[in-house]
């Protein structure tokens, strides 16, 4: 659901989540973080709550964990919900216990021996000896495995993914989904250039580069813990995807306008309008959740801007949306969604119930009701962090064909117009991981062309 991306980045930022490794995997491992491990995915397995959530509980119960230790966790639990039908496969377990999981995983992905296992008292797990496990996996040929194995994806994924882009673009995607994200960077150009920024990071240890579309972002392919940083605590940095910068670039805010982020969440987006706004006009962040606008306090202190104007709003049809009515300049609709388009960072999205038909009906009411808001030639950007045409052309087509008096501005013109080297096939935005590098993101830019009947 919307948020879940930008709660995983505050989330690691404040250092409430660990910071995962690149190093190689551990010659030996206590049995202990074993099953502190095994523990953990069995809770993100079971609940319905975010495994980035469960993990920063699990973190906070269990303090006596060091920082490499809780790395290995938090990447083991995070590879095995990537991998987890083909780990299933390999393992011959449907569905398989947590323990099994991680033994497959650690053997299959990670390069383990038998004997690695068997050291820390794992020579069985579920009745399966370990050193036949191993032969099992290296006799399979995963690459004739079938697709819905292969690709990670559960079907109701899968199938709609498959019937959009085919199978071959279908599969480039799923790999790239199946990889953890790089660590993308906002610079706060009120406050420092890019430049200086990277010059910052690159003195204390932090190299990044500068990403390839968004003109304030930086890039870094190992996570860090950028949170001790001057930059960070000097409100120069936010940690953003690039797809999701590039979306505020599409509202073409601008100077003494006034604006409203619809469904603002943790504010990453709400900070970088402000910031194009250069401080000024009115940036109003709305959302329904207080808590979520709660943890946004801390960064837009950090962010020197005092432009904006969070406010809890109890649903789109809120008393406060009413009297704005036909008064704003700007609108992003940052729609709550299924979230599939950002499972590099939050891989258990695919084994969560997720109802499309109620989703895509709150998308509608929520668009309908924030086009209120516009004056006449005023502009609405409606995105998503999902990969589904269900919640994302099929959502603007419902809503051009109940409101003719919007309009769709195809999205070439206002990437040429911000000066972003981007160039979409179709009148929308859609980024996907395996060709931007970015999570997956649709947008779609619509301007109102009449006042809105009263």
């Amino acid at each position: 659901m919307h948020g879940w991306c930008a709660s995983f980045s505050i989330l690691l930022l404040q250092g409430a989540l660990p910071i995962m490794s690149n190093d190689k995997p551990m010659k030996k491992l206590h049995p202990n973080l074993f099953r502190h491990t095994a523990h953990l995915l069995a809770e993100v397995l079971v609940t319905h709550a975010p495994a980035d959530a469960k993990m920063q509980l699990f973190f906070r119960e269990n303090k006596q964990l060091g920082a490499r230790d809780r790395g290995f966790i938090a990447e083991t639990v995070y590879g095995c919900l990537r991998q987890r039908i083909l780990l299933e496969h390999l393992c011959g377990q449907h569905p398989a216990s947590p323990a099994l999981l991680i033994a497959t995983y650690l053997l299959y992905k990670e390069g383990w021996s038998a004997r690695a296992l068997e050291d820390i008292g794992l020579e069985i797990i579920d009745d399966i000896p370990v050193r036949a496990l191993v032969e099992h996996i290296r006799s399979m040929d995963v690459s004739a495995l079938p697709l819905a194995i292969r690709s990670n994806l559960p079907e109701w994924l899968l199938q709609p993914l498959l019937a959009t882009y085919g199978e071959a673009e279908t599969m480039k995607l799923a790999d790239a989904l199946n990889h953890p994200a790089t660590l993308d960077i906002r610079v706060n150009t009120q406050k420092m250039t890019r430049e200086q920024v990277a010059a910052s990071l690159a003195d204390e240890g932090f190299p990044a580069e500068p990403t390839p579309y968004s003109p304030v972002g930086l890039r870094r392919a190992k996570r860090g813990p950028l949170f001790q940083t001057k930059a960070f605590k000097s409100g120069w940095i936010e940690i953003q995807d690039e797809g999701s910068q590039l979306l505020s670039y599409l509202l073409d805010a601008q100077p003494q306008l006034n604006t409203v982020d619809f469904c603002a969440g943790a504010g990453g987006k709400t900070l970088h309008i402000a910031a194009l706004q250069q401080n000024s006009g009115s940036v109003y962040a709305f959302d329904v959740s207080e808590k979520r606008l709660a943890k946004f306090k801390p960064r837009l202190k950090r962010s020197g801007l005092d432009n904006i104007r969070p406010r809890v709003i109890r649903d789109e049809n809120d008393i406060y949306i009413k009297r704005l009515r036909g008064r704003i300049d700007r609108v992003l609709v940052d729609a709550p969604c299924s979230g599939v388009g950002t499972l590099r960072r939050n891989p258990d999205i695919k084994w969560r119930e997720i109802n499309l038909d109620e989703i895509v009906a709150l998308q509608q009411r929520i668009l309908a009701a924030a086009a209120q808001l516009l004056k006449p030639g005023g502009r609405l950007v409606y995105a998503t962090c999902s990969l589904l045409a269900q919640e994302n052309q099929q959502v603007v087509d419902h809503f051009l064909a109940n409101n003719p008096a919007f309009q769709l501005v195809p999205v070439n013109t206002v990437l040429q117009q911000q000066q972003i080297n981007l160039t979409m096939p179709t009148g929308v935005f859609q980024l996907f991981p395996h060709v931007h590098q970015t999570d997956g993101f649709f947008a779609a830019v619509l301007e109102r062309t009449t006042p809105p009947v009263t």
